[in-house]
């Protein structure tokens, strides 16, 4: 074989090589819209478009208020078509009695978003206005707190309402180096590689923060014998069997072997307890899928992790997303988690 010959063979090889490895090592890291994320207590993510599938027969016609019908018409933006991917850093707060609560958000929001009809809102209900890194930074009032917009991509819009710019200029610098894939804050860093392979939500770090209700953690209206801020993993992956159904999966990361021992022997009795408290409610489809998530939920401990997993039904995500329909936060058009 000729020479030359070998050595275009040998780097078209190299150059093969090189691409397989970008596309693992791509495959393994975390989405982008997280990777944007600055510093935080927790992080959560979304990918929406899977998630519709699953539940998009369940779904009544979604009812809107007149404020957000004004939004959609001004903007052409409708979260609930046009929203693909969420992120959400949350930043526990020092003073729980602020404007913030007790957590602050930030939020990388993904799809068909931007546009200079937002643009143009945005413009108009500004108090203030900001140049950073190449992009626009909008303030916007809300409810005695300021929300900060920036449209960072031609699908990308972050926001964040924290008391500072520190969040959203972290991840305006952040989307200068969104190619790398394993770049991001040292939370994704330390915890992304416990969250499952294919996942269509999961959530990483102290992401109890928003269900706290007086020092603790409350679901579906039920008190979890866990700290606020302990470190938990959780993922949301489809299940191997037909129907549609979802795989749910908590870890708790806790300090000792001992006191996982403790939580998990107080997890297993609380769902005990909870598949008798549901058990005479009436048979309707929420009840009936609340009822299926209890039946298939298994709490097991593995050294200092307490592990609980379980079965979601489409008809239960359906009806938790039932009622998301009300207008995105005032200020920036986006839907925002409820601050205490």
């Amino acid at each position: 074989m000729h020479r030359r010959t070998r050595r275009t063979l040998w780097i078209v090889a190299a150059v093969l090589f090189l691409l397989a490895v970008a596309v693992f090592l791509r495959s393994k890291a975390p989405p982008e819209a997280a990777r944007l994320l600055p510093e935080s207590d927790g992080i959560l993510y979304i990918n929406l478009k899977p998630v519709r599938a699953f539940i998009h027969k369940d779904l009544k016609p979604p009812r809107r208020v007149p404020e957000y019908q004004q939004f959609v018409d001004a903007t052409g933006v409708d979260w609930e078509q046009d929203l693909d991917q969420v992120a959400i850093a949350l930043h526990r707060m020092p003073d729980p009695n602020g404007p913030n609560g007790p957590v602050a958000y930030s939020m990388v929001l993904v799809g068909k978003l931007t546009g200079k009809r937002l643009n143009a809102w945005l413009d108009a209900h500004a108090a203030s206005r900001e140049s950073y890194a190449g992009h626009t930074v909008y303030s916007v009032p809300s409810e005695g707190r300021t929300v900060r917009v920036a449209q960072i991509g031609y699908d990308m819009v972050a926001v964040s309402n924290t008391p500072t710019a520190e969040q959203i200029h972290s991840m305006l610098d952040r989307h200068r180096t969104a190619a790398l894939p394993f770049a991001g804050s040292t939370l994704l860093a330390q915890h992304y590689h416990d969250v499952p392979l294919l996942s269509l939500a999961w959530g990483v770090g102290q992401i109890g923060l928003p269900f706290n209700e007086s020092g603790s953690i409350h679901i579906f209206g039920l008190a979890l014998p866990l700290e606020s801020d302990s470190t938990i993993v959780a993922s949301v992956t489809p299940a191997l069997s037909l129907g549609g159904s979802l795989n749910l999966k908590i870890e708790e990361i806790a300090p000792t072997d001992d006191v996982a021992t403790s939580q998990a022997a107080s997890l297993a009795t609380l769902v005990t307890l909870a598949r008798g408290f549901t058990e005479p409610l009436a048979a309707n489809t929420a009840n009936n899928a609340l009822k299926q998530l209890l039946k298939t939920a298994e709490v097991t401990q593995k050294r200092n992790r307490v592990v609980v997993t379980a079965t979601l039904s489409p008809a239960l995500l359906a009806n938790l997303a039932q009622g998301e329909n009300s207008p995105p936060d005032s200020a920036s058009g986006t839907t925002q988690p409820a601050s205490k």
